[in-house]
């Protein structure tokens, strides 16, 4: 059902790598519902995905950018401006890597300068955005900002490893920046915290697939997908949400609020 939800916005996503990404589905719901966006990555990422049959399918132009250099991100805002014809309604940060889990390390014998590698990209680039952007004064006045994260951010799941640390910093960037973003230009700046999802990133986490079908018999609702945390996202994005602000937001079926599932024991 399409109703015209984000009419006339423009917006920047960030890492749409195939049609698995939660981004993905985001462009294309975004579009669906009436905005314009320009679509982004970093080079290598570009080179990987299938990015640009998306952008062929949205009408929107690719801008390679790696989110943790300052110059590629003020270009990046700079030129998506330039295209949409005015300021930034919406961005969707979409970003997370660790060179620690692709190489199967261990939480208790990490290598620091891959650690280091993983926060920067994972987390300050979201500090780096929208620390650009507020220079720029990018943002339209009640814009919003939204990352993913997930709940490990606040519990302890062993083989999520250094990207936990990760999406806390992340979670807190939002607080933070939350504030002084409302104070300047009524933009807010929310985390969404999805359940495990089937993208090509999530996947290569150890024990995923084992812990994606535990984490579904545990939510009374099961995993919530990739599109349907497409549309959550679309609500930040649009005016009926104009009054959340710093908030990390759960969209998980039910997962996190649950104690214990009898479907686990039986």
């Amino acid at each position: 059902m399409h109703t015209s939800l984000l009419a006339g916005k423009k917006g920047i996503i960030f890492g749409a790598l195939d049609e698995k990404s939660i981004a993905w589905k985001v462009a294309e719901r975004a579009v669906e519902e009436g905005a314009h966006i320009v679509l982004t990555n970093a080079p290598v990422a570009l080179r990987m995905g299938t990015i640009n049959e998306l952008a062929e399918k949205c009408k929107a132009q690719v801008i390679g950018a790696d989110a943790t250099d300052l110059n590629d991100l003020e270009n990046l805002l700079t030129e998506s401006q330039n295209i949409l014809g005015g300021k930034i309604d919406f961005i969707l940060h979409s970003i997370g890597m660790s060179l620690n889990v692709r190489k199967k390390k261990e939480y208790t014998d990490l290598n620091y300068e891959w650690m280091q590698k993983t926060f920067d990209i994972s987390a300050i680039s979201f500090h780096k955005l929208m620390q650009s952007a507020m220079k720029l004064d990018a943002m339209s006045e009640w814009g919003s900002i939204v990352a993913l994260s997930y709940i490990a951010a606040q519990r302890t799941f062993p083989d999520y490893s250094e990207m936990a640390e990760s999406k806390a910093l992340l979670e807190s960037f939002a607080r933070s920046f939350g504030y002084h973003w409302a104070k300047k230009a009524k933009v807010r700046v929310n985390t969404v915290s999805q359940s495990p999802t089937m993208t090509t990133a999530g996947s290569g986490v150890k024990g995923f697939t084992d812990f994606y079908g535990y984490a579904d018999k545990m939510s009374p609702l099961g995993n919530a997908d990739a599109l349907a945390c497409a549309d959550y996202c679309l609500t930040l994005f649009s005016d009926y949400t104009r009054m959340v602000t710093m908030q990390n937001l759960f969209h998980d079926g039910g997962f996190s609020s649950m104690g214990m599932a009898p479907e686990i024991i039986e």
